[in-house]
């Protein structure tokens, strides 16, 4: 059984930063050998691949988001993080967690977390 759960997010102007932590409990299972992605999903869109991170640390980005996200993992806490910079309008959007795995891209898995509103707004 995997349980993920988020915390983070909120409200914050144009150009701030926010933060967004997901822990796993995962019984039974290597949380190590896992990749994990962090979706959005925006009112009237479909839900998009923000950014991910390999078992093996390596990360990828959509191309909206480079250079502005960070996404981390602390295998020892269970947990992944995404780190959010100059924060725009087009950001705000429900956030979710994913655990998935890598097979020549990245592929969600059944487990996703609660989903965390982060609006961007003046």
């Amino acid at each position: 059984q995997v349980q993920v759960v988020q915390s983070g997010g909120g409200l914050v102007q144009p150009g701030g930063s926010l933060g967004l932590a997901c822990a796993c409990v995962a019984d039974g299972y290597d949380f190590s050998a896992f990749a994990m992605g962090w979706y959005r999903q925006a009112p009237g869109k479909q839900r998009e691949l923000v950014a991910f991170i390999r078992s093996d640390g390596i990360t990828k980005y959509a191309d909206s988001v480079k250079g502005r996200f960070t996404i981390s993992r602390d295998n020892a806490k269970n947990t992944v993080y995404l780190q959010m910079n100059a924060l725009k309008p087009e950001d705000t959007a429900v956030y979710y967690c994913n655990v998935g795995n890598y097979v020549i891209n990245y592929r969600p898995l059944e487990y996703w977390g609660q989903g965390t509103q982060v609006t961007v707004s003046s």
